[in-house]
């Protein structure tokens, strides 16, 4: 299955565009829908419209267009309802946003979204003085299906998708979760012959699971946790990530979009080294607090030595023993014989009773980004030292 780039980054872009608050229009209010654009501009989203219809408790806008800061060219998504708008405080509270169905088609890929739903949003007032007051918030939102085709066949959908936000408050730090009931992927579709060979052999030509994620953010400091990041795939496993960074303050986020800006502002073929080398720059304000990276097996270990077994002409557990052996050399380059021995004990533990293998990164303090990139050009040997990186095997 071969989908350019552009394609699949229109894609992604669609479905971000529709998690975001879109409601640019409140009233036909001519202050309060210029103040709704500054405010949507201001988070790197630029939104137009062709007309609104309504009042000021409940309105359609009618062929919504929006553009984030990377983009160079808008999509336009369709009509988006507003419901039970009130005034708060100078800024809005809005109970329902909801988008109509989407469809999007390029390059024999098409992308269908049921209507995107978002409750309980606010829109601070201009001027807000509260750590979010340049944000829009919501608490909940939800989308039915995603579809995603490829001809007529179905390559990849989703289903329940639900988010929950507790906006900050009281000096707490903002909390987020999201999950899914399912997703399913067709694999057959695949279209190179070594990947298709695998999928085959491990029987993997349709696959489902769901997907979890759980974290925090305090905007007052700029500390973003995500405490749970796992996909989950039946019959084979769940991988599983986190990570825990300093330093993502909204004027990171502000900052951040602006350079986004310049470079999608930039012409094709533009020389981008010098916003390249500001991305860099503007990098180095965050810090590094953990990060980890681990796998649950559900088969699919046990699968996989069986192919590369039967490729070679071996069994599965001969091919474990040899990847046990194997370990050890290939560690040794890193000159760092306590994570060598560490590993081969983990890799020869999972091999031998396949349930998880942990990768962790979690120095006794803060790191900052420019330290970790000043090591990699360096001194790459001695990153796993410098950000206390260890590994284990099959425990909770």
């Amino acid at each position: 299955m071969t989908i350019n780039r552009s394609t699949l980054r229109k894609f992604a872009l669609s479905t971000f565009l529709l998690t975001l608050p879109l409601n640019a229009a409140l009233a036909q209010d001519a202050a309060v829908a210029d103040r709704l654009k500054a405010a949507l501009s201001a988070q790197g989203v630029d939104i137009s419209w062709t007309g609104v219809t309504g009042d000021n408790t409940s309105m359609v806008l009618q062929g919504v267009s929006v553009k984030p800061a990377a983009e160079k060219e808008a999509l336009t998504i369709g009509d988006v309802k507003l419901e039970n708008i009130t005034e708060a405080n100078g800024g809005y509270d809005i109970g329902t946003v909801s988008t109509s169905a989407f469809e999007h088609s390029k390059d024999g890929v098409t992308l269908d979204l049921s209507p995107f739903v978002i409750h309980d949003m606010t829109v601070p007032a201009d001027g807000s003085t509260s750590p979010l007051g340049s944000l829009m918030m919501y608490k909940s939102a939800e989308l039915s299906n995603m579809t995603v085709k490829v001809a007529d066949k179905t390559a990849f959908s989703m289903d329940g998708l639900a988010i929950q936000i507790t906006p900050p408050a009281d000096g707490k730090a903002m909390e987020f979760t999201a999950n899914t009931e399912k997703f399913t992927a067709d694999l057959s579709l695949v279209e190179d012959p070594k990947s298709k060979d695998v999928i085959n052999a491990l029987g993997y030509q349709n696959i489902s699971g769901n997907l979890e994620m759980a974290g925090t953010w305090q905007p007052s400091d700029g500390k973003m946790e995500l405490s749970k990041y796992d996909i989950s795939v039946e019959n084979a496993g769940t991988l599983g990530m986190t990570f825990d960074l300093g330093g993502y303050t909204i004027d990171f986020i502000k900052s951040l979009q602006e350079m986004q800006k310049k470079m999608a502002a930039q012409p094709e073929g533009a020389d981008n080294s010098a916003q390249g080398m500001a991305m860099l720059g503007l990098l180095q304000q965050l810090s590094f607090n953990s990060a980890s990276i681990r796998f649950d097996d559900d088969s699919l270990t046990g699968k996989v030595l069986d192919y590369v077994g039967k490729q070679q002409g071996m069994s599965a557990k001969d091919i474990a023993n040899q990847a046990k052996a194997i370990v050890p050399f290939g560690m040794a380059q890193l000159n760092n014989p306590e994570l060598t021995a560490q590993v081969t004990a983990a890799v020869s533990k999972y091999l031998d009773d396949p349930k998880s293998l942990e990768i962790s990164a979690e120095p006794p303090a803060s790191v900052p980004f420019a330290l970790i990139m000043a090591g990699a050009m360096s001194n790459p040997l001695d990153l796993p030292k410098t950000l206390g990186v260890t590994v284990k095997a099959n425990e909770d």
